[in-house]
């Protein structure tokens, strides 16, 4: 009898990516030796609900999605005393966790990282109580991801957020907030906020050779775009936005492991891409290592045989 290897899959996801590769994906597994179990999710959390009824008794859960079932798959593992494996088929439309893996973007690509066994200890972040894995945003477009229609996703790809964007742009608007991020204090009016563990997000790459991202360091990077007071401000913001550029006057950039904001008012949050919540006080702190995910080339912790 093989190792037992749960294969969750959202077929809905990315246009169907997965369905046109699924026999394939599902052979390469049994061929080097795991016991499969499909299930293909129907509504939303399911896929966390599955994991949390069946994920101490499989070795690997494989999930094949986007950011949204990644998410929920994590979340089931993360209620567990004894966590499965994980391995990710990136078949969404943004797939930024995949991407700050190294895992490729095509199934047959992708189950190669399973097949390979090297899994890396990744950090996940819990947001009030809830978990996320690679980003909590509030403020500006963050409503963006998951108010887009899952139609408009299909067609158009990527281009679907950046339309839906353009016509939030008169609703902008900042944010009195006072943060601790572990020893140190912020305060003061914000259009944006995130805390990542990710090497892109919403498509854009946030690291570069002078910025490089961890995520098995324990500590998630804190990004604040300041609200701007005129339209000079307000073009350097959104450019300081677009390139990353941290060396810049209008945002604040660090690192922390803890991360504390208050707010004057309920704002509304996203979590890896989905609705958050509404809070006034967001407590942010990183488990380091948590769950063993299968990689690419980058980060290859330990050799699962």
């Amino acid at each position: 009898m093989g190792k037992k290897l749960l294969f969750i899959y959202n077929a809905n996801a990315g246009m169907g990516k997965i369905r046109p590769s699924l026999s394939k994906v599902i052979e390469r597994l049994c061929q080097v030796g795991y016991d499969v179990t499909i299930y293909a999710t129907q509504a939303a959390g399911e896929a966390r609900d599955i994991v949390t009824r069946r994920g101490e008794s499989v070795e690997v859960v494989v999930c094949s999605g986007g950011d949204g079932t990644i998410n929920e798959v994590i979340a089931g593992a993360m209620r567990l005393d004894k966590k499965p494996r994980i391995g990710y088929l990136p078949t969404g439309t943004m797939n930024d966790f995949a991407k700050s893996l190294g895992i490729p973007g095509h199934p047959l690509k992708a189950v190669e990282t399973v097949v390979a066994g090297h899994a890396y200890s990744c950090d996940i972040g819990s947001f009030n109580g809830r978990n996320f894995n690679y980003v909590a945003a509030f403020g500006a477009f963050t409503e963006v991801s998951y108010q887009t229609p899952q139609r408009n996703k299909n067609a158009l790809g990527k281009m679907a957020y950046f339309v839906d964007a353009i016509g939030r742009l008169p609703k902008l608007r900042g944010y009195h907030l006072r943060a601790k991020a572990d020893s140190r204090y912020i305060e003061g009016d914000f259009i944006y906020g995130m805390i990542s563990n990710s090497k892109s997000v919403g498509g854009f790459m946030l690291e570069d050779k002078k910025h490089k991202i961890s995520l098995c360091d324990g500590k998630f990077e804190l990004i604040l775009l300041k609200n701007p007071q005129n339209p000079i401000e307000f073009e350097q913001v959104i450019q300081c936005a677009l390139t990353h550029n941290i060396d810049g006057n209008n945002l604040v950039a660090l690192k922390a492991s803890n991360i504390e904001i208050k707010m004057d008012e309920p704002v509304s949050w996203t979590l890896d891409g989905e609705n958050g919540g509404t809070w006034e006080t967001a407590n942010v702190f990183c488990r380091k290592g948590a769950i063993d995910i299968f990689a690419g080339n980058m980060g290859r912790k330990k050799k699962i045989g």
